[in-house]
């Protein structure tokens, strides 16, 4: 077991290898199941694709690790700690939608992630914004689509986090602003950190990926690296999707 202190915490954080552990992880709404007896753990210093269709459940589980829902059964757990108030001192999450006011100037969003969060790199969210030509005085509702979910990622990843937890980051965008987002995570990405980066869209990602998690209605269909389906099937990750997937 070892020990590492955090920005924004008291005392030191004891955490074995997983960074994140889910246990027989089950969420419903309803009579609905989201996610159904998951079970995985992801160590530290590892990108992560948690892959999948619609409708899979992946939003679920990113919201279940970022304690913004609780499970129905089982256990997720969060460098050895139920998600709650004291691991999103160390959790760095980007929801699948934008929720910035259209009102609200890229520089007051600056101010807000710099009191929140301790672990918070200002100067390197300026660089970064400043590499965009994105004015800080300028108003969120100014800016194109990508251009909002660029300034999203910037402030995700200018945090000094161990575990970043990013929900559909390209989804929305073109190619050439896929491109951009991947190479803005991978330039920001400390290799002590983990990323878990949630997506349909396999081929844009494969490339930046050490590891995966499919998941299909709800299940966990494989958790493996990406050279095992290389190897073992002599396929890219996309490819075995695609047909493991298919309609």
């Amino acid at each position: 077991m070892a020990e590492a202190t955090y920005p924004g915490q008291g005392a030191a954080i004891a955490f074995e290898s997983p960074v994140l552990r889910c246990a027989g992880l089950t969420k419903t709404f309803g009579a609905a199941t989201a996610l159904d007896n998951v079970s995985f753990s992801v160590p530290r210093g590892r990108v992560v694709g948690l892959l999948g269709p619609n409708g899979s459940g992946k939003t679920t589980l990113i919201k279940l690790a970022a304690g913004l829902l609780t499970p129905t059964a089982g256990q997720v757990l969060v460098a050895g700690s139920e998600p709650g108030p004291q691991t999103k001192a160390f959790v760095s999450y980007l929801p699948e939608r934008p929720y910035f006011s259209p009102s609200i100037k890229v520089a007051r969003i600056l101010d807000f992630f710099a009191d929140f969060y301790a672990d918070f790199d200002r100067p390197l969210a300026e660089d970064m914004l400043a590499r965009l030509q994105v004015p800080p005085n300028i108003h969120m509702g100014a800016l194109s689509k990508g251009t909002k979910e660029k300034v999203q990622l910037v402030l995700v990843m200018a945090r000094r986090a161990m575990l970043y937890l990013l929900d559909e980051p390209i989804g929305g965008v073109d190619p050439a602003t896929r491109d951009y987002i991947l190479d803005t995570i991978i330039g920001a990405y400390r290799r002590e950190a983990t990323i878990l980066l949630s997506t349909h869209l396999v081929a844009d990602v494969e490339r930046v990926l050490d590891d995966f998690i499919f998941l299909q209605y709800g299940t966990m269909v494989l958790h493996a690296p990406v050279a095992y389906v290389h190897e073992t099937f002599g396929m890219s990750v996309d490819d075995y999707f695609r047909g493991a997937f298919r309609c």
